[in-house]
């Protein structure tokens, strides 16, 4: 199914809206979980589409040329690398979400991790870090490669219904865990994060094509976890990368207005 510029625009704004805090907004009650496989479809292919119209090779090869050449970014350019990696990480959640394996395939999702990366590296003026991912990035845009991403991206077989409602109940057995355990390190840290933006992108994905109120509301409550979370995490990646923090083995306590979210997030969601 082709979708039109203007169901293309809505994700976008969904999108640019999955880290913004609203304070008041609370859980849908029920939370919505149901999900049929030709929903499932409609939302894979939108998010396919999505990053086939905003991910643009030959723009993102652009912005590693400037890289290599200035090891940064104007704020223009940085915005664009930042909408062009957005779309990348959206796919990269669908294909988690929808996939009958429930993971992205490598030469993809290598890409995203290392435009991830790259992003960090030339926010926090790391310049060899920054010509290292980037030569990866380029690499990576070679056109050989480019067509086996993409027919790793067009590979993806879609799971049942049943299944993507098992992955995602497995995913919160594994949040309540993890949030039992009390102190965390970074990279755990991120991983909670990570089952929780790939949460907002199902839910900005379905309101886009299916508005609802209370999947608008479970989609605004995931996004205030995930932008708390997102800007905490930026900041254990500049501690980490000044040799402040281990990232991997330093302990810390979740922040209470993170702990609380998420402690009601797990509690509503069906078993």
């Amino acid at each position: 199914m082709t979708y039109s510029q203007e169901t293309l625009g809505a994700l976008f704004e969904a999108i640019e809206m999955d880290d913004v805090v609203d304070p008041v907004v609370s859980l849908p009650d029920p939370i919505p979980v149901d999900c049929t496989r030709e929903a499932m479809q409609h939302c894979l292919d939108l998010c396919r589409q999505f990053w086939r119209d905003r991910a643009s090779r030959a723009a993102m090869r652009e912005l590693v040329g400037t890289l290599l050449l200035t090891g940064d970014l104007p704020q223009d350019a940085r915005r664009r690398y930042k909408h062009i990696r957005a779309a990348y990480k959206h796919l990269r959640f669908a294909l988690v979400l929808y996939g009958t394996s429930h993971k992205a395939p490598l030469l993809f999702r290598s890409t995203v991790a290392v435009m991830g990366h790259l992003q960090d590296a030339f926010r926090n003026r790391r310049r060899a870090a920054v010509l290292g991912y980037a030569v990866m990035l380029r690499v990576l845009l070679f056109w050989p490669v480019w067509t086996l991403v993409q027919r790793e991206v067009e590979g993806v077989k879609l799971d049942d219904a049943a299944g993507f409602l098992a992955y995602r109940k497995a995913e919160f057995r594994r949040l309540r865990g993890w949030l039992s355990t009390g102190s965390l390190t970074g990279h755990r840290f991120h991983s909670i994060r990570k089952v929780v933006s790939r949460q907002v992108s199902f839910y900005d994905t379905l309101r886009t094509l299916e508005p609802d109120e209370q999947g608008y509301r479970m989609s605004r409550f995931l996004s205030a976890i995930n932008g708390l979370m997102g800007s905490m995490h930026d900041d254990l990646v500049e501690q980490a990368g000044k040799g402040h923090r281990d990232y991997h083995r330093d302990d810390f306590p979740m922040p209470e207005d993170i702990l609380s979210r998420l402690k009601a997030l797990t509690a509503a969601y069906p078993a």
